[in-house]
């Protein structure tokens, strides 16, 4: 998209929907939202510097779209398509067998709403700031790209994906979703899902609680023995599946790296046997630290 006409903000041709279709360049000011619109589709428009601070959307859906430089701050987003395919934006179906993918570049999401179970689609963020944001309940984003992000405070329930579904290869024109050099070192994680994405490529040092480690596989049998050693039977087989999970998805996920911390080897478990656990883990198979 190197050209874009002067910027639109038209009704859609659904007279019961009180909705408006953006189009064209936007730039420098304050989004234009009329009063009493409910729905607002970014239809491959591009917003440069546009202020989106505390503004509310009951719908949001972006299709083959840019924001660059564009403030989200305290926006709620109660329903939120953030790559949409475009099927039924003002009667269209999209560009044939193609997603074409919109863009997030140096965008901020301060304190943003996102709706949970966001449509993420085929969205790419580029240098996007996530601070202290509503991140969580997101499992729909294995077309989703992260590139130079950082992520600051609460991250929970979310799967970040190295790879799109098979059946999005042809319509994405890609088998590889783009994953790398993002910021999690101040982030709170909790159950946050990596697939088939380098570790290693991602900042984590000095992340509370938490060790980036290599052979997860050969450091779960390793600390078997000590597991076996525990008196209470409850406690081993908490212990023994938790291990299991963990090796079976670090295989299957992320060549056999995983970002570990005490709750991942046995939520059920004690703290302080959570904790020996951790620590008898992370001592195990010297020189797999990756960092």
């Amino acid at each position: 998209m190197s050209t874009f006409e002067q910027f639109t903000l038209e009704p859609t041709d659904e007279e019961w929907r009180r909705a408006r279709i953006a189009r064209g360049q936007l730039c420098d000011q304050r989004f234009p939202l009329p009063a009493g619109v409910t729905d607002v589709i970014f239809d491959r428009a591009r917003l440069v510097n546009v202020d989106f601070t505390a503004m509310r959307f009951p719908c949001f859906v972006a299709f083959g779209s840019e924001f660059d430089g564009c403030d989200f701050s305290g926006a709620v987003f109660e329903q939120l398509s953030m790559g949409s395919t475009g099927t039924g934006i003002g009667g269209q179906e999209g560009d044939g067998a193609a997603w074409p993918q919109t863009v997030f570049r140096d965008c901020v999401f301060r304190r943003t709403r996102f709706a949970e179970f966001t449509a993420f689609g085929n969205v790419r963020f580029e240098g996007c700031t996530f601070d202290r944001s509503r991140l969580r309940q997101q499992t729909n984003t294995s077309e989703a790209e992260f590139v130079d992000c950082v992520f600051l405070g609460p991250v929970r329930s979310i799967n970040f994906w190295g790879r799109p579904a098979d059946r999005g290869h042809a319509v994405l024109g890609r088998d590889r979703n783009d994953f790398s050099g993002n910021d999690f070192t101040a982030a709170e994680l909790d159950n946050v899902s990596f697939r088939h994405i380098d570790l290693r490529a991602q900042r984590f040092p000095g992340l509370p609680g938490y060790a980036l480690l290599g052979r997860i596989t050969e450091r779960a049998r390793a600390v078997l023995p000590l597991v076996d050693n525990w008196p209470d039977d409850k406690h081993r087989q908490e212990a023994r599946s938790a291990l299991e999970f963990l090796a079976d998805t670090a295989r299957a996920w992320t060549d056999d790296q995983a970002l570990v911390s005490p709750a991942r080897l046995g939520r059920r478990l004690p703290p302080a046997l959570r904790e020996e656990l951790f620590a008898a883990f992370r001592r195990t198979s010297s020189d797999t630290s990756l960092g």
